[in-house]
Formats: C-alpha cells, structure tokens, sequence
C-alpha cells in the first residue's frame, strides 16, 4: 500500500525498527489477510487486531461485538476526514520474490528491488475495509484499547502512536 501512485520500482530501503537489522535493505509486502490494517493512511495511528490459532473465547467475546467479525481496524476520530480523503494504491508482486519474515503481522520481504506485476486504486477506505468484513471503530483516544490489546490472545498490530492524541 502506498499513497504515491507512480511507483514503477520498488527498491530495498534500510529499516527503521530498531529489532531489524540495518545493514540490509529490505522490500515489503504484506498478504491479502493482513492488508486490513494496512487501508488507512501512512501516518494514521491505528490499533488492529484479528483472530489467531491461539485466541481465548474469552477475547472473542470481550473484543468483538459480533461472531462473524474476525478482524477489527480502530483509528482516532481526528483522522476521520483525513482518511476519508486519502486515496491508495495497491501494489501487487510476484510472490515468488518474497519470503516470509512474520507470520502474524503478514509481512513479507525481499532484498532485491521488486517490480509491481499490477495496481490497484483505492478510492474510499471505509468501503474497502468493510467489503473484507472488518469492523471498523473511530474512537477519541487509542491509548486506552493500545493498553489492553497487548495483553489478550488477539494477534494484534498497533502502529503509528507517535502520530495519536496524547494519553488522557
């Protein structure tokens, strides 16, 4: 996922996590499962979650509000109209060029500079997180559900905190 929608090659960049390694550049991609938490803008800051092999049925029903929810994408409510004005593009590669560097999250990597094989535009985020089933959440404050998702069976994803409202 990108907001530039003029990428003709995509090239190994050094990563900024520190647990990486940042002597090799890497390309990244995710799988089709995982790109829900992915369909909001760059810097929106967002906690995501879905259902694991090893989730409790305990945080089933205490997280989702319905059984046929799997996945869940909650974002601030200042960044409502932002991402409701935020058009992305879908890159997708050949998969023979990547190998898996984690499971969960759905990422994959290549070290080698990757050449898309198609785009895709997507123009309303909303629509495209609810045509996967996920259910959506728009919340004033993301610390409070950041702070309990760590500790549950979810597999989960929080990015972007540096960019969310200050703790209350």
């Amino acid at each position: 996922m990108s907001e530039e929608g003029n990428i003709d090659i995509f090239n190994p960049r050094i990563p900024e996590r520190k647990d990486l390694d940042k002597s090799v550049g890497l390309v990244w991609a995710i799988d089709e499962k995982h790109l829900p938490d992915f369909l909001t803008p760059r810097d929106c800051p967002r906690v995501t979650y879905h259902i694991g092999e090893g989730t409790s049925e305990h945080d089933k029903e205490v997280f989702f509000t319905s059984l046929d929810i799997e996945h869940v994408v909650i974002i601030e409510s200042s960044w409502f109209q932002t991402m409701k004005n935020t058009h992305l593009y879908l890159y997708e590669f050949d998969a023979k060029g990547f190998e898996l560097q984690d499971d969960i999250a759905g990422y994959y990597i290549s070290r080698e500079a990757q050449k898309p094989i198609a785009k895709y535009t997507v123009n309303d985020l909303f629509e495209a997180l609810l045509k996967r089933n996920v259910e959506l959440r728009i919340i004033k404050n993301l610390w409070d559900i950041s702070d309990k998702i760590k500790s549950t069976t979810l597999n989960w994803s929080i990015c972007r905190m540096g960019y969310a409202q200050p703790r209350l």
